[in-house]
């Protein structure tokens, strides 16, 4: 009996009941009227078989007391709470057998509830984060909204700019067109009134240029000689080895130099802009290198001239008279006109009929390397072993003691067809080596161009300039600056 009773304590059967009928209430509100109904048959069920066990446990006990042990008691207090048929017999199952049924029930009801709490705590968790969720997504769709919003207004405003572009474009291009025309006209019209206007200056600047330089060097040969005062050196100033023929010397060579190397370069990318003909624009310069020799040496010749005059009349002393003027010489060699030379030699270009230009360009355009060449020629003609260039023809049959073949040369060509650079002479005497271009079929006739520089009929200098890529010169250009620097023996110096 004692041992039935602690099974039952054990169990908690009434701790479960509890338990439910707590739950029901909680939920009582929230489940339908079906489940409300399950969970009481649930708790009346459970409530019975608890009944049926302590109702055996009280038969139990009281047939333990005799025949009549617990009458009194049973008939006070339950009789009146029992109807008939009340007790159910137990059949063939023992108490123990019921026992661990309703313990086997309580525990699966247990389990049960834990996981639809398990469930529903889940559920509740995936309500949130599908909510968060949502959120999230709406965000993006309102900032994939935004996005596409400002995407279209800038859509829009490029569409509106490339329409206004584009109406100013064919506006320009009409006003291009229409000047370009009007220059034409211009142009034709203006052409002979050109030629006479040029052809007035030009004999203007002759005589004023004439008339200054023969009055600057009367005036700076005369000044000078009236101060100088022949100094006595060791050597004599017309040695081979004296310290002013020997550094001078030298510095003149660098600076030749260095007029191959970057000012001919320079002077080539200016007549580029006017004229796509490259073969020309070497002849140009060559040419332009030979007229400055020549107007430099004469210039330099009537200067010693007058400088031997006036030392004739005052000079005395140990020394020669030569050596008085090469001294003096060698004290003043910036006593030279050198922009009565640098007219003399543009004047020569018009004149030669090797080269031309187009009609709105001049030969002024390369005026910074006649100057350098103008003055370079005089301080070579004032040494007193003069460096000189070499005489040069076209067609004349190729040295290669003189000359090196240009990159575009034939080879097995044995005349001469241009000049590209002049060779440095001291006497017989080959110091630098000038550059020379080489084809079959070089003659003079072929060499000369009797185009005349006033009536080229050459493209416009913007219209070269906007078909350079497609110009043969540019690519002779380019592949000529790097030979002509990596082969030539010039060395860069000091001017």
């Amino acid at each position: 009996m004692a041992e039935s009773l602690r099974r039952l304590v054990n169990i908690g059967t009434f701790t479960v009941l509890q338990e439910k009928l707590e739950r029901w209430l909680d939920n009582y509100y929230i489940n339908t009227c079906d489940q409300n109904v399950a969970r009481c048959c649930e708790i009346i069920e459970l409530n019975a078989k608890v009944q049926g066990q302590l109702f055996k446990l009280l038969q139990v006990t009281a047939e333990s007391g005799g025949m009549y042990g617990g009458a009194s008691i049973i008939k006070s207090r339950l009789l009146p709470f029992l109807g008939q048929n009340f007790f159910t017999s137990g059949g063939s199952v023992t108490a123990d057998t019921s026992l661990s049924v309703l313990a086997e029930a309580a525990a699966k009801n247990k389990e049960i509830d834990d996981l639809q709490d398990m469930y529903e705590t889940s559920l509740n968790e995936l309500d949130v984060d599908l909510k968060e969720k949502d959120a999230e997504i709406q965000e993006l769709k309102e900032e994939v909204y935004d996005t596409k919003n400002e995407l279209d207004r800038s859509m829009r405003t490029l569409n509106s700019d490339k329409i206004f572009l584009e109406n100013e474009n064919r506006e320009l291009r009409r006003k291009l067109a229409d000047a370009q025309d009007e220059i034409v006209k211009l142009r034709s019209k203006a052409g002979l009134v050109d030629d006479y206007e040029r052809q007035v200056r030009n004999l203007k600047d002759e005589l004023s240029l004439a008339s200054t330089k023969k009055s600057y060097l009367d005036s700076d040969v005369y000044s000078s000689l009236s101060s100088y005062r022949y100094t006595p050196r060791v050597g004599s100033p017309l040695s081979i080895d004296d310290p002013v023929q020997r550094v001078r010397q030298q510095n003149y060579i660098s600076r030749w130099n260095d007029m191959f190397s970057q000012d001919r370069l320079d002077a080539m990318d200016t007549l580029r802009r006017y004229s796509d003909d490259y073969e020309n624009n070497q002849r140009i310069l060559f040419l332009a290198i030979q007229e400055a020799f020549s107007v430099a040496k004469l210039a330099f010749r009537q200067f010693k001239m007058k400088v031997r005059a006036n030392l004739a009349a005052t000079h005395i002393g140990p020394e020669t008279l030569e050596e008085a003027v090469q001294d003096y010489v060698n004290r003043n060699t910036d006593l030279c006109d050198l922009t009565g030379m640098v007219a003399d030699v543009i004047r020569a270009l018009n004149r030669s009929p090797k080269v031309f230009l187009p009609p709105d360009a001049t030969f002024s355009i390369i005026q910074p390397f006649i100057r350098e060449a103008c003055k370079l020629a005089w301080n070579m003609s004032a040494l007193a072993h003069p460096l000189d260039i070499a005489v040069a023809t076209d067609a004349e049959l190729f040295d290669n003691n003189k000359y090196r073949r240009s990159y575009d040369s034939e080879y097995t060509a044995p005349l001469v067809n241009h000049h590209i650079w002049p060779a440095l002479m001291q006497g017989a005497k080959v110091l630098m080596k000038g550059e020379a271009c080489t084809r079959r079929g070089a003659s003079l006739g072929a060499s000369r161009r009797s185009r005349s520089p006033t009536r080229s009929t050459s493209p416009s200098p913007r219209a070269r300039s906007r078909s350079r890529s497609l110009s043969p010169s540019r690519r002779l250009r380019s592949r000529s600056v790097s030979p002509s620097r990596s082969r030539s023996p010039f060395s860069s110096g000091a001017w």
